[in-house]
């Protein structure tokens, strides 16, 4: 009949870790850290840090840029100071970094001319004077004066859905800038 055998990894354990030395390993030693370790800085460390919205959604989530002196993106995290979120993104919101800087993202604007097949590369300088001419030409072309023997100075041939995260004050001077032009359907989507 075979005997069992207990054993005592108590006992077991304590040997082994003695034998170990861990004493000679842990704690604060003046050799643990290496001279690279010791040289090694954070990413953000020295950066500035510019507060901004996340371009997503309309909840307005606030967001710390960090930024270097040579004005290259560094980091995008949440603000911890903001009511909305308390510092904390959603997934599209914890991807604002990867956005701005990927390599595949698109720099040029583009444009299919009318009847075209085709899509062509176009800088955005020619997009915005594009769009600052056609806005011109359509107002001018639906502009009324009047009604009815009524000053109204408006035109309905222009519309404008204003961006989900539009503060009060980008709200504020788009409805002056199209209000001005006698632009009536200004709809600012997000009221943050």
């Amino acid at each position: 009949m075979a005997v069992k055998r207990t054993l005592d990894l108590t006992d077991l354990l304590a040997r082994a870790a003695s034998s170990l030395r861990l004493g000679d390993r842990v704690g604060a030693l003046p050799n643990v850290e290496s001279e690279r370790t010791r040289n090694l800085r954070g990413r953000v460390s020295g950066a500035k840090a510019v507060t901004s919205v996340c371009p997503y959604c309309a909840v307005g989530c606030s967001t710390l840029a960090y930024v270097s002196d040579a004005g290259k993106l560094l980091d995008v995290e949440g603000n911890p100071e903001s009511p909305v979120s308390g510092g904390h993104l959603c997934p599209k919101g914890s991807a604002i970094f990867g956005l701005t800087v990927n390599e595949a993202r698109w720099t040029t604007v583009k444009y299919r001319a009318p009847g075209s097949r085709r899509w062509e590369d176009k800088p955005l300088d020619w997009a915005l004077d594009r769009i600052a001419e056609r806005f011109k030409e359509t107002r001018e072309r639906t502009f009324v004066r009047s009604k009815d023997g009524k000053r109204v100075n408006h035109t309905l041939g222009i519309a404008s859905l204003g961006g989900a995260t539009f503060g009060v004050e980008e709200n504020y001077l788009l409805q002056k800038l199209l209000k001005s032009c006698g632009v009536v359907s200004v709809e600012n989507q997000a009221r943050i």
